[in-house]
């Protein structure tokens, strides 16, 4: 009796360490792939409503309206009649592959010590057996931008791919940027004897701006050298000054992002992208006239100032893009809700914004904000072949049902630890899908 107990458990701790397993990552593309008769949205504002889609080795190699000659022989012919095929969904400014379980500290790699880290790689920390990655995938996020936190530079970011055995494996686009944590002129203090948050000026801005200007200065000066001792702080600076890399500011209020901007131009930095919110509106000539894209937080959350309109999170990717401002869409808060990326996307198209120029903003504009736009974000011939098919409109949470998705190529794996849960589950309680 016992023996049978302990056979019973054993079967128990295997299925249950299978279940936490994250889906095996596959293997190289080795056969030519033509998806055939979808409607394709290609990521910059075109649509081909019958569509050839082909890719080998990891690029595309067709995209075309059917009718075009291509030699069909050559490949393994996919019919998606009916079905919509889109650019794989890039999230930028997340801790997707850094942290876990946030309130573990153990499983918490996003941030360093200290104030100033240019020198912090994210790659190198990326953690590919994390169980968001399947659940990214799954809702057509196959890119996602691993950011440093903390402090106000928290260090370099790279672009991750959903797949791969490690971080070398994963990594698509390594060390893009460095990331600025502006200082906040406004300190805001939470009164416990009358619940309320009251804010008044931040002593600290104008000690910690001159410090930052300081850092600048000093990394031109080490670059301009042409006998210096390796310091590792300076060195990783060296590549906003060559155009080689990008300077993500984070900034929410308007006269933060104005002064930002400012000095980071003044001190010759070449390429530029906001992390902002709702106060971007304020100075959104700003933007356009000195070509800074804005990545913002996302649609589903609550107005930052009492005196907002209730929906303008909303309306704000709308009304900065007819502002003439590029836009994107990030996540904030809890790791695992970034999934539904494409869902603040589809937000945004409720709220007067054209559906295709809402798929720039989670495709080809963040692309472009984080600087790997000639190999991601749209469809196209020679770009990789990061794409998805959707059996809908995969901005409706209702129809984006993905049946196939492939990353340089390879077809990965979709369902994961949470449609094997709801499948058991909806098998126990008699639930009909």
């Amino acid at each position: 009796m016992k023996s049978i107990f302990y056979i019973l458990a054993l079967l128990v701790c295997i299925n249950t360490a299978l279940w936490s397993q994250v889906p095996i990552p596959v293997p190289p593309q080795e056969q030519a792939i033509l998806l055939k008769g979808g409607t394709a949205h290609l990521g910059d504002g075109q649509v081909i409503s019958n569509s050839l889609i082909g890719f080998d080795k990891g690029k595309l190699t067709v995209v075309a309206a059917a009718g075009a000659t291509v030699d069909e022989s050559t490949y393994t012919v996919v019919d998606i009649s009916g079905k919509h095929v889109y650019p794989g969904f890039i999230l930028p400014n997340s801790q997707l592959g850094l942290v876990e379980v946030s309130s573990v500290r153990a499983m918490n790699d996003a941030a360093e010590q200290g104030s100033i880290n240019p020198n912090v790689r994210s790659v190198i920390s990326y953690n590919t057996d994390s169980e968001n990655i399947a659940t990214m995938r799954f809702n057509g996020v196959l890119l996602a931008e691993a950011t440093p936190t903390t402090g106000m530079i928290s260090g370099t970011s790279s672009v991750m791919e959903m797949e791969g055995w490690n971080w070398e494996d994963a990594c698509h686009s390594m060390d893009i940027g460095i990331h600025l944590n502006w200082p906040s002129r406004m300190s805001r203090r939470f009164d416990f004897n009358t619940f309320t948050v009251n804010t008044e000026p931040n002593k600290n801005y104008g000690k910690l701006v001159a410090e930052l200007k300081t850092h600048f200065s000093d990394a031109a000066a080490y670059g301009a050298k042409t006998e210096k001792e390796v310091n590792l702080k300076m060195a990783a600076m060296q590549g906003l000054f060559d155009g080689k890399q990008i300077l993500f500011i984070h900034a929410d209020a308007a006269k933060e992002m104005v002064e930002s901007i400012r000095m980071a131009k003044e001190m010759g930095v070449k390429k530029i992208t906001l992390i902002g919110g709702a106060d971007a509106l304020y100075v959104a000539d700003f933007l356009k006239e000195h070509g800074i894209p804005i990545i913002l937080p996302p649609t589903h959350t609550l107005p930052a100032r009492t005196d907002h309109a209730v929906d303008l999170p909303y309306e704000l990717p709308h009304l900065l893009t007819e502002a003439g401002v590029q836009v994107s869409l990030s996540h904030t808060g809890m790791l695992a809700h970034s999934r539904n990326l494409p869902f603040y996307a589809g937000t945004a198209v409720a709220y007067g914004m054209d559906k295709e120029e809402a798929l720039k903003t989670i495709t080809s504009n963040t692309a472009k904000a984080l600087g790997i736009d000639k190999r991601v974000g749209t469809l196209a011939v020679g770009k990789d072949a990061s794409l998805f098919v959707s059996e809908g409109d995969a901005l409706d949470i209702r129809t984006n049902i993905l049946l196939h998705a492939f990353i340089s190529g390879k077809e990965v794996v979709l369902p994961n630890k949470q449609q094997a849960l709801f499948k058991r589950y909806s098998d126990k309680y008699g639930h009909e899908e």
